[in-house]
């Protein structure tokens, strides 16, 4: 278990974490070193009154359907099952990991208005499997959904690994739930044979407009006996230098999981969300053998065109001489063994 002191610091109240200043924390709020804050009210005017977005249909079905996955994945398989967005059920190690979990109709504070569902889960609630562990990213509501999280704690108990300050947000909705929190480097090992680190990404958090920064965001590295993993739920490329870093620090990954959507227009979401021809890059830096493009085509939180993440990835895969059976773009139900390496 993670020891965190709750020494209080100086500066603005943060309502979820009091903690000792950092390199990523000035004792109020989190921040990127040497990077850049979320843009300002004046940018968000600018963009939603300024910008026309493209189209989304109402409803843009998945052609895989609706998975039933196995209770568990054993031995060298790695297997992975889109539900939609960044929800995704990795199945490993014995181990099933649900990452950034959403089944409602919206990801908004309110229920009848905010970007709406346009496809099923790929994955049923109920015909979920155990549900060991659910990683966090961060508390944007299209990756923290408090009412999916309810849902999980009751029929499931899973432990969710999340980053400093969302377990305060999380108890809102489950305060009996079983959650380990972390900072940027840190190591939680479960059991013998797999370990999750916490790990930078460029980003930014909040629930409303008082609460920026309060909790903080991460990437997460998995080590499992069938290889390394690297789920990053949303980033900015910032210069690839995280990426550049995980490769130092950890080795070659047989996988990663990286966000390929909502990233126009690029003068607002450059900083925060990269685009696929920056994630097809991250995939060379962090030496992956193999990758998932999620964060598109459930939810319209930007201006590109639905189809156009896929679109692009695959226009940079053939440019750069990356195979396309290396790094796909998920669609719900859709289920992916990944093939073995030997790293």
């Amino acid at each position: 278990m993670i020891d965190r002191s709750l020494k209080k610091t100086p500066g603005r109240r943060n309502r979820y974490f009091a903690g000792p200043v950092s390199d990523h924390f000035d004792g109020s709020v989190f921040f990127n070193p040497g990077g850049s804050a979320p843009n300002g009210l004046k940018d968000l005017l600018k963009w939603q009154f300024g910008e026309k977005p493209n189209k989304w249909p109402e409803h843009y079905e998945s052609p895989f359907g609706s998975a039933k996955p196995d209770a568990k994945v054993n031995g060298n398989d790695l297997r992975v099952t889109m539900v939609g967005h960044a929800t995704m059920l990795i199945q490993v190690a014995g181990l099933n990991i649900l990452t950034d979990p959403v089944w409602s109709p919206r990801v908004s504070p309110f229920r009848f208005v905010g970007p709406k569902r346009v496809s099923t889960p790929g994955i049923a609630f109920e015909h979920l499997p155990k549900i060991d562990i659910v990683l966090l990213t961060h508390n944007h509501y299209d990756h923290m959904d408090l009412a999916t999280l309810g849902r999980l704690h009751e029929a499931h108990d899973p432990l969710v690994i999340t980053p400093l300050g969302n377990d305060a947000i999380v108890r809102r909705a489950a305060p009996k739930m079983r959650i380990e929190i972390g900072d940027w480097g840190d190591l939680l090992a479960l059991g013998a044979d797999i370990k999750v680190h916490f790990e930078p990404c460029h980003h930014w958090s909040a629930r409303g407009s008082r609460d920026r920064r309060m909790a903080l965001w991460a990437a997460f590295v998995l080590e499992t006996p069938a290889g390394r993993i690297y789920h990053i739920g949303d980033t900015g490329f910032h210069g690839g230098e995280n990426y550049r870093a995980a490769l130092a620090k950890h080795g070659r990954f047989r996988l990663a999981i990286l966000p390929i959507g909502a990233y126009e227009p690029r003068w607002f979401m450059k900083d925060h969300h990269q685009n696929p021809q920056e994630a097809a890059e991250g995939m060379q830096l962090c030496a992956a053998d193999y990758a998932i493009g999620h964060h598109w085509g459930t939810f319209r939180l930007t201006n590109e065109a639905i189809e156009d993440p896929m679109s692009a990835l695959t226009e940079t895969l053939a440019k750069n001489k990356i195979a396309p059976d290396r790094f796909r773009p998920l669609r719900p139900g859709e289920v992916w063994d990944i093939p073995q390496t030997e790293g």
